[in-house]
């Protein structure tokens, strides 16, 4: 492992955690897209299959295992635990219209026709897609709480740092092909994650220009 996907999966683990603290200290879970939560619960789920039939390491293990219920955890407190605060006239995304052409996509571009590879692939297109409802929710209100710009801008860091660290995987040699090994290039990894950081290039000019500035989150009328 590489010192930028080490980061990438910090700023990850950082992202849900601020998540959780802010339903927890304002025991409510106002702008928190649902649709973007239930689609990160559905990514994991897909993807992580090969924790059925496959070691890697106790890291790889153990992260795997908490994404997966750290996403379904925070589904419950979304739609169970303080779901009295969340408003679903504010998370109007269809995302049917997210998960079809992923997984026709996963369908087409894969390494090998199989069930867990097309699932795989599915939830790398997925995944570059997830956050459209959460955007799309804060672009109705036209703004979002400071601690919530905070969750997306940990979110979008551990994205962009999955670019060098791709970088760094194309310029390394590696006598070993595994995925896993350093040296390897994922075309589908790498293009679901330009994408997927692209998304997040608007959000973060007002996240530097207004929330690091003390100011508060609004988007531009």
């Amino acid at each position: 492992m590489n010192i930028f996907r080490l980061l990438g999966d910090l700023a990850h683990l950082a992202s849900i955690a601020i998540l959780v603290h802010k339903m927890h200290i304002t025991r409510s879970c106002r702008g928190i897209s649902f649709k973007t939560q239930a689609l990160y619960v559905l990514v994991f789920l897909t993807r992580y299959l090969d924790l059925f039939y496959s070691w890697i390491s106790l890291y790889n293990f153990l992260m795997k295992i908490f994404f997966i219920s750290s996403s379904c955890y925070i589904l419950y407190l979304v739609h169970y635990r303080f779901r009295p605060t969340y408003d679903p006239s504010l998370d109007t995304f269809k995302v049917e219209y997210l998960v079809g052409p992923c997984f026709v996509l996963a369908l087409i571009f894969n390494y090998r026709f199989e069930f867990t590879e097309i699932l795989w692939t599915f939830s790398i297109y997925l995944e570059a897609v997830a956050i459209f409802p959460q955007l799309f929710m804060m672009q109705r209100t036209g703004e979002a709480e400071t601690i919530t710009t905070h969750y997306l801008a940990a979110l979008g860091v551990y994205r962009a740092l999955y670019i060098p660290n791709w970088i760094y995987r194309q310029v390394t040699v590696s006598q070993l092909s595994s995925y896993y090994t350093e040296g390897t290039v994922d075309p589908i990894a790498i293009v679901a994650g330009i994408v997927q950081t692209g998304l997040y290039l608007d959000f973060f000019y007002v996240y530097v220009t207004k929330v690091l500035q003390g100011q508060k989150f609004e988007l531009p009328a």
